[in-house]
């Protein structure tokens, strides 16, 4: 009646019937003859791997592709400030300002001064130190990637001010010296 002889074994332990024996046998000698079977199961669940792993793949290489990318819009960044920053500034005028909520003071000659609070030149940071832009190039960086830019003054210069204030006819400049 068994032909089996896990089937023996599992019909002697009690874990299984004689009914779910017969039942058991038949449809293996069912997928016998028709050939289907596990095979078909087998392969189905082979293909779905291989999607995911497709899939899994394709998204490691985007991310990938993606931080290759944006290490190199910050190179060309830092090589555009570093061929285009104002090199002679040294100077005895103190200019102070703040980044990363520390306040920062630089020696800067009277021109760069006075560009810095007219706002035709911008403070950028390359790595830890410190350079002079113009302004039309430190619009270009900020819109490629934000984030290097330390001090715009033309933004500060450009506020309106209110109309009921009693004192917006004493305007109070920016750049004096105590």
């Amino acid at each position: 009646m068994v032909k089996n002889a896990l089937q023996a074994q599992l019909l002697k332990a009690g874990l299984v019937d004689n009914k779910k024996a017969k039942k058991l046998s038949k449809q293996a000698q069912h997928e016998q003859r028709t050939g289907q079977s596990a095979e078909i199961e087998l392969k189905a669940k082979i293909e779905l791997k291989q999607q995911e792993k497709i899939a899994k793949d394709q998204s490691l290489n985007m991310e990938k592709q993606r931080q290759l990318d944006e290490k190199a819009l910050k190179a060309s960044i830092i090589q555009m400030i570093s061929q285009h920053q104002i090199r002679d500034t040294k100077g005895d005028v103190v200019y102070q300002f703040i980044d990363d909520a520390k306040i920062k003071k630089l020696y800067i000659n009277q021109q760069i001064y006075n560009a810095l609070v007219a706002g035709s030149l911008i403070i950028a940071k390359d790595h830890d130190r410190y350079a002079f832009l113009p302004k039309e190039l430190a619009e270009r960086i900020n819109e490629k990637m934000p984030g290097f830019l330390i001090l715009q003054n033309s933004e500060k210069n450009e506020e309106v001010t209110q109309e009921e204030d009693p004192y917006a006819a004493y305007v109070i400049p920016d750049d004096l010296m105590w």
